[in-house]
């Protein structure tokens, strides 16, 4: 390939690369957004109470393989992805017998490993609960324990829906994966509504189950059609392509069990303390999520086959601009995401959630393990980008060895920091921890391809000064705003939508002025758009 064909070549993947992550963006806002709505149900009717902290208990279980294992970026999504993009060559035709049978085996492998953990959780929910619950608080293990039991289904269907989440990443099917998730929240939000909830958290409980369920039901049928349909499959030890998956898959595996070991870590501090606490550090970091979620999985998940790609055919200039750019891109949009969480943190959650049985004190102790947890947001950007990059390099030991380390510093943190400012501390731990995770990816990422950060590190200076302005204007005009109207619902929202929108023109116009590549790039689109009058993608 000549160079013009091969720089033409890259142009065209990277145009294609950013209007899958425009749409996969809005998908994720709407999947967001039915994620809000389930949590302001679940806080109507539950608020910050013991009822509530069960459940995010019990949730925690399951969760490690519906989000964290089986989810886009877990290791069944990491290590499909990793190896199939390299096995399909035509993914317009039907697979091949040899790659059907390759997925079938794979599926096998799930459903027996994780029907036996599905069965460990119901038939002894409290041997499991009481790993992560400290203290003779023998209410809160019960209820956690029943709980625990009713979603133990979730075990088993999240390691299914892990696979098939690679699968349809690997034949470009963006949209689905992003969207099914919306599924979880609707099960809870229908029961709920239907229920009007309970004093155990039994209706809360089975919507999740009902949700999962929903989701596995949407990406069944579109996985079938592809030409994946199920049929078990046991060559287990005589497949190559299976070898390689597990040799994935298992440090992918104990790396993301070793990061959920984290919030398990954080979990027995969290519950000697008072009633409540831990829902409301689940809150908050659900509404972190919202837009960091969003904004790494928009970015990173049409990126991530692109790595793989460009790693098998050796194209070390390729995986240089991407991850740069894509870097860049996370953190500029990170650094605007902090600043405007910094400020209207408060009144968002006090709009969103304060009602019912979530009040006024309810919101002040979320808002503030939301300031802790939002400095993480730009680690958070660093240590993931770095993750998947070492995937690619089917390198999954180092991210794994990292991992444990954080374990080990996570306690020690947790035990300096959770006595002297309570569930602020989790908080702040977990901040520290993840940017001492990024650091070393970032350092030990040298040994397989040396990046080159100079010019990220001159854009992302005028990036920080640019959000820092950005924070002290807006902080102002929020003081100034709340000195002269009294807070109430309605003005709550018109607070959100001034100082909003006065942020937004404030950051985006500064990064004009000090011409941040990743803004000026954008508008030269625009501009190109309209000097043409034809449709050009961004």
């Amino acid at each position: 390939m000549t160079e013009e064909k091969q720089i033409q070549s890259q142009t065209n993947e990277g145009q294609g690369l950013l209007k899958a992550a425009w749409w996969i963006a809005v998908i994720i806002l709407l999947s967001k957004i039915a994620g809000f709505l389930r949590d302001v149900v679940v806080a109507k009717y539950y608020g910050a109470t013991m009822v509530s902290d069960a459940y995010f208990y019990a949730y925690q279980i399951p969760a490690l393989v519906l989000v964290i294992l089986g989810g886009v970026g877990g290791p069944f999504h990491s290590a499909t992805v990793a190896v199939f993009s390299k096995l399909i060559k035509d993914y317009s035709t039907k697979p091949e017998p040899s790659i059907k049978k390759l997925f079938n085996t794979f599926e096998t492998f799930s459903i027996i490993l994780f029907s036996i953990f599905a069965l460990i959780c119901f038939f002894f929910p409290d041997s499991v609960m009481r790993i992560i619950i400290h203290g003779n608080n023998t209410e809160l293990l019960y209820q956690s324990s029943e709980l625990l039991k009713v979603m133990s289904p979730i075990i088993l269907i999240g390691a299914i829906i892990g696979l098939y989440y690679g699968i349809l990443v690997t034949y470009k099917r963006f949209l689905l994966p992003n969207i099914s998730p919306s599924m979880l929240s609707l099960g809870v939000i229908i029961v709920l509504l239907v229920t009007k909830g309970d004093k155990t958290g039994f209706y809360l409980a089975l919507g999740t189950l009902f949700g999962a369920f929903l989701q596995f039901l949407l990406q069944a049928p579109v996985v079938r059609k592809i030409g994946y349909s199920f049929a078990f499959s046991f060559d287990f030890f005589k497949n190559k392509n299976f070898s390689e998956i597990t040799e994935l898959l298992f440090p992918a595996f104990l790396s993301s069990t070793i990061g959920q070991l984290g919030i398990y870590v954080d979990m027995f501090f969290s519950s000697q303390l008072k009633e409540g606490a831990w829902t409301a550090f689940s809150y908050a970091n659900r509404i972190f999520q919202f837009p960091a979620g969003m904004l790494l999985t928009a970015i990173l998940v049409p990126l991530f086959p692109l790595f793989s790609r460009l790693v098998a055919k050796n194209d070390i200039e390729g995986v240089r601009h991407y991850y740069t750019k894509g870097l860049g891109t996370l953190i500029y949009s990170g650094t605007f995401l902090m600043t405007g969480i910094f400020v209207v943190r408060t009144d968002a959650i006090r709009v969103a959630l304060e009602r019912g049985a979530f009040d006024y004190d309810a919101s002040i102790l979320v808002s503030d393990i939301l300031f802790f947890i939002t400095l993480s947001i730009i680690p958070y950007v660093v240590r993931d980008s770095a993750t998947r990059l070492f995937y690619s390099y089917k390198n999954s030991k180092t991210p794994f060895l990292i991992a444990i380390c954080c374990i080990g510093l996570k306690i020690v943190l947790n035990f300096l920091l959770v006595k002297p400012m309570g569930i602020n501390g989790i908080a702040l731990s977990t901040t520290l921890v993840t940017l001492f995770n990024g650091l070393m990816l970032t350092v030990l990422l040298r040994k397989h391809i040396s990046i080159g950060y100079k010019n990220l590190i001159k854009n992302c200076f005028k990036i920080f000064l640019t959000g820092a302005v950005t924070f002290a204007l807006g902080y102002i005009v929020s003081l100034i705003y709340s000195h002269f109207i009294q807070w109430n619902f309605i003005n709550g929202i018109i607070k959100l939508i001034v100082v909003g929108t006065f942020m937004t023109i404030c950051y985006f116009g500064l990064s004009y002025i000090f011409k941040i590549e990743y803004l000026n790039e954008l508008v030269q689109r625009l501009k190109d758009k309209l000097n043409r009058g034809k449709n050009v993608e961004i």
